[in-house]
């Protein structure tokens, strides 16, 4: 079954009895410098982030996390002024993550960094109060770039989907059928869909996510469900179709 994570606003320990706050340094402590808070649940990818920000002087990681609910409990301590988001975490979903982090600390910043398709997730990512996407494949001073961007107040996306945006919004352009369908997925629904989109089996989606196999079957149940599909196939064949367009 798929757990929910409690957001609790305390500092998590390691089993070793340490926090995952990084020490404060001189660096830090000025005014100048920006706090980052840094949720990724793969370690590979968390250190490099570590590394890639600990070069820049106007940046500085306060703190790193695998897990949604530690990552919240540290917020009021090391007072980070933005947040790098993960959208699939151990547990939880990213999305969920960043919608507590809105309702608690409306004016911390948010970054979404994910393997995600932009096309799918970006909107929703906006909605639920980060001012950025950034897909993993891009290059990684595009990370750079997005920070300093949505630190100065602005929104960060890809040329492909700012351009997308500003027709709907210039044009009037009104959601597709298909895409209003797509509204009535929950987050984890979507991500599931997504996934199916990119040739995953159920239990690689159930690895991937941290779910059981069953989870992830009742999840398919729903989406097909809402989509009005009428077999496995046909949810194999919008999800790829989705991810295209």
């Amino acid at each position: 079954m798929e757990k929910t994570i409690t957001m609790k606003n305390k500092t998590p320990q390691r089993k070793d009895g340490q926090t995952n706050q990084v020490p404060l340094t001189a660096a830090a402590a000025r005014k100048d410098v920006h706090r980052v808070l840094i949720v990724e649940d793969h370690p590979i990818m968390r250190s490099g982030l570590v590394q890639l920000i600990s070069h820049e002087k106007d940046l500085v990681v306060c703190g790193q996390f695998e897990d949604a609910g530690a990552a919240f409990g540290s917020i009021e301590k090391i007072k980070p002024d933005i947040a790098i988001v993960d959208l699939s975490l151990r547990a939880s979903s990213g999305l969920e993550l960043i919608k507590s982090i809105k309702s608690a600390y409306p004016k911390l910043m948010m970054l979404v960094l994910s393997m995600y398709d932009e096309a799918l997730y970006a909107e929703r990512v906006l909605r639920a109060g980060a001012s950025g996407y950034v897909m993993k494949q891009e290059a990684t001073d595009k990370v750079l770039v997005a920070l300093r961007k949505v630190l100065a107040g602005g929104i960060y996306l890809s040329d492909r989907m700012s351009s997308k945006f500003m027709h709907q919004l210039v044009g009037g352009v009104k959601s597709t059928p298909g895409g209003s369908l797509i509204e009535r997925l929950s987050d984890r629904e979507l991500e599931v869909f997504g996934l199916i989109g990119e040739g995953r089996g159920t239990r690689q989606i159930a690895d991937q996510l941290h779910l059981s196999v069953k989870t992830v079957e009742s999840h398919r149940a729903h989406i097909k469900e809402k989509l009005n599909l009428r077999s496995a196939t046909e949810l194999v064949h919008r999800a790829i179709q989705m991810k295209q367009e």
